[in-house]
């Protein structure tokens, strides 16, 4: 049995409302706009038409036990699947990379198929499945490795997965068509995702105080709602744009102390693009979703838009 700590994210999400505090302390926030992108007159030259790539469990490679099974049939995509059919109501997944980075997740009890990603790249991977025992001890279900060679590296992150996950019915890839139709090149696609989230969708602050350990984003309640924390920010953001054939990151980390959800991009002929930096045509500038959101004073927003400040410890 080995000792599990809670969830990060709750500690995230309230460590990122102290430090975020600050900043509305000293601006203010940003109201949001209930109008819909108008673009009936403008079409780019860029292709628009989305391109969901869906996740399958095949069962050509299945490993585990009578209550887990890991699909690896589609290591080449970037992904596996998962899933619990056993009797406790507590289940944690780890994915340990190559570089020893250790990812955990939460692997539902109701045996419903998770999708999860390869963030490092090629290489072994060693995946394990356990269940509670009693407060954080958590005894070992199932344990394997995996070798992993990507047909293209940028794969896992144009697929849905547990944090970023969407299908061709969600509204918000219809709305990222729609939002990227005036779009010349992926640069411009990206700008303009980043401008229709950022306007209208304000920071939730309850639901920061109140987010449970086992929160996962759903991007068509953000669209809906019209709020959402950091983590759904991204969440949107990524699913937009990955649906628009730009790889996606999305990244848990520390931005300066302050642990904190965002996303970078990949464009052709750029590279990645980290941290979410916006070009006007001149200057680099940030792009993070939630900090954007908001009124910050220029000198803070120069501090978090130092890549110096942004480091990422996970990436999904």
């Amino acid at each position: 049995m080995s000792p599990f700590p809670t969830n990060s994210f709750r500690l995230f999400s309230r460590a990122f409302l102290s430090g975020l505090l600050l900043c509305v302390l000293l601006a203010g926030c940003a109201g949001t706009s209930s109008e819909e992108p108008d673009t009936s007159s403008m079409h780019g030259t860029r292709d628009h038409t989305p391109k969901v790539l869906t996740p399958s469990a095949d069962a050509v490679s299945v490993l585990g036990t009578e209550d887990v099974s890991i699909d690896v049939s589609h290591t080449d995509d970037g992904y596996f699947c998962a899933s619990y059919h056993g009797a406790s109501e507590k289940v944690k997944l780890q994915v340990v990379t190559k570089d020893q980075i250790t990812y955990t997740y939460d692997l539902p009890s109701d045996g419903s198929l998770q999708v999860f990603p390869f963030s490092d790249g090629n290489g072994d991977y060693s995946i394990g499945v356990y269940t509670n025992v009693k407060d954080t001890l958590y005894a070992t279900e199932f344990q394997t490795t995996c070798q992993v060679t990507l047909e293209n590296e940028y794969l896992p992150f144009l697929y849905p997965n547990q944090y970023v996950w969407f299908t061709k019915d969600t509204k918000a890839i219809a709305l990222a068509e729609e939002v990227v139709t005036p779009a010349d090149t992926d640069l411009d696609a990206v700008a303009l995702v980043y401008d229709y989230v950022t306007s209208h969708v304000t920071y939730d602050w309850d639901k920061a105080k109140t987010v449970e350990s086992d929160y996962l984003p759903d991007v068509d309640e953000t669209l809906r709602s019209g709020k959402g924390i950091c983590f759904d920010y991204a969440a949107l953001m990524a699913a937009m744009l990955r649906s628009q054939k730009i790889p996606t990151r999305l990244e848990i980390g520390y931005a300066g102390t302050t642990y904190h959800a965002w996303i970078s991009t990949y464009i052709t002929d750029v590279g990645w693009v980290n941290g979410i930096i916006r070009f006007d045509g001149t200057d680099w500038s940030l792009m993070d979703p939630t900090l954007a959101s908001s009124e910050i004073s220029k000198k803070l927003r120069k501090f978090i838009s130092d890549g110096q400040q942004y480091r990422a410890c996970y990436l999904y």
